[in-house]
């Protein structure tokens, strides 16, 4: 088989192969095989036709498409690793030739990794971003401790106030008619949370359980349901309960009853050394999001748009798991929102470009400054991940013995040790 690879744009080319005839024999062979099972010829089993019975009857051409698929099949792979390119996308096929005791011929055109012309990617200069805990960060955290596990008390007289967590009806109009996803019925909301359009939670703040009352909102321009944006809505709406939160003291009862602390102050350090070592770990990310940034715009790289179409894939999968975890799916969400499916990948697609444009050029670095993953790298990062979820390291070793996985794998932990070098060759300014 003779391969030979000619670009003719940044990222697409054309692939030439030329199979020899004694394969193409072989796969028209194959093609006989496959086919005559379900040939039937008068004097002969269904399935028994002989080889020259059947070209006389049917013509050898009959195979050339079953013995195409299969040269393809063979010979594609082997003419990629041949000719060293790295296709993303599968290639667009136009056939030249192929007959009995001819050389089989076709052209491959195929859409392949860019070249990344690297700029200044040494000396980084990552802005000082002060990450320190301060005692208001305790006592913010200590706040968010309080409420957790603040109790709800019934308010029977009293209005409603900011903070209250209230239970109502309420129907929203557009010019004096019903819209669908305005209505809803013992409603649950804290008062103050924004949890409903901007205004709206203001409004029932000093209405009374049993109240009644009508209140006006202007939907954002930007507001994700495109038939209300921008619009000014009437709802009715009906209190039916409101309850107050009532805080615990915060003293040593109210320690212990939270935590294994015997004393507030204990509970303030513990605190304290949690934030310090979130800070830690948020210095760090953006130490490392800094310099894949600023790495990524000295670049230049022309990104083809299969491989952003092919992100955006991944982004829209991730989403729609984050929304079966919290009960939605994807449809669930769209019919919501007003979204078609198109116009919610135009919303990954920004995101989608820089996060190919990122791995691009860390990938170009590694292959420059000779970043490589050892077997080492692999068992450590094995061992951590069995930590991770507290399963035997035997079992995620199995895991991991699927060559796809382990290149997986370890091209992940080629990136991040290329970002570790990034990270160590940068410099911080005032």
């Amino acid at each position: 088989m003779k391969a030979t690879w000619e670009k003719t744009e940044n990222s697409r080319g054309v692939l030439t192969v030329e199979v020899d005839e004694a394969q193409v024999a072989a796969a028209l062979d194959k093609a006989f095989k496959k086919v005559v099972r379900n040939v039937t010829v008068p004097g002969f089993r269904k399935g028994r036709v002989p080889r020259p019975i059947f070209e006389a009857r049917f013509g050898v051409e009959v195979l050339y498409q079953d013995a195409a698929d299969i040269l393809l099949q063979e010979t594609y792979p082997q003419a990629v690793e041949q000719t060293g390119i790295e296709p993303v996308a599968p290639p667009e096929i136009d056939i030249e030739q192929i007959g009995k005791g001819k050389p089989f011929i076709y052209k491959a055109t195929v859409v392949v990794k860019p070249d990344v012309k690297l700029g200044e990617y040494k000396g980084l200069e990552i802005p000082v971003k002060s990450f320190a805990v301060t005692d208001a960060d305790v006592e913010a955290r200590l706040k968010e401790l309080q409420e957790k596990n603040a109790t709800l008390e019934a308010v029977e007289d009293g209005a409603a106030e900011n903070g209250d967590v209230v239970t109502l009806d309420f129907e929203g109009f557009l010019n004096g008619e019903p819209f669908e996803g305005g209505k809803a019925e013992k409603y649950v909301v804290e008062l103050g949370s924004g949890t409903l359009v901007a205004g709206f939670e203001e409004q029932v703040v000093g209405m009374k359980p049993g109240e009644e009352k009508e209140i006006t909102v202007t939907f954002p321009d930007d507001y994700h349901n495109a038939d209300l944006a921008g619009k000014t809505a009437t709802f009715k709406v009906k209190l039916h309960e409101v309850k107050r939160k009532n805080l615990p003291a915060l003293d040593d009862e109210f320690a212990k009853d939270v935590s294994e602390f015997e004393t507030l102050e204990e509970l303030k350090a513990d605190l304290r050394k949690k934030l310090e070592e979130e800070a830690r770990r948020n210095e760090e990310q953006y130490k490392r999001d800094t310099v894949v940034e600023k790495a990524a715009e000295n670049a230049e790289v022309e990104i083809p748009d299969v491989m952003i179409e092919r992100e955006i894939d991944n982004l829209v999968r991730d989403f729609d798991f984050q929304l079966r975890l919290m009960g939605l799916t994807l449809d669930r969400y769209l019919a919501m929102s007003r979204l078609t499916r198109e116009a919610l990948r135009e919303q990954f697609r920004e995101n989608a470009a820089k996060r190919v444009r990122a791995y691009l050029v860390l990938e170009a670095i590694a292959k420059a400054e000779n970043i490589a993953v050892t077997d080492e790298d692999i068992e450590k990062e094995i061992a951590a991940i069995a930590e991770r979820y507290a399963q035997p390291v035997e079992q995620v070793k199995k895991v991991y013995e699927d060559p796809h996985r382990r290149e997986a794998l370890k091209d992940e932990l080629r990136i991040r040790k290329t970002i570790d070098f990034l990270v160590a060759n940068s410099r911080a300014v005032a």
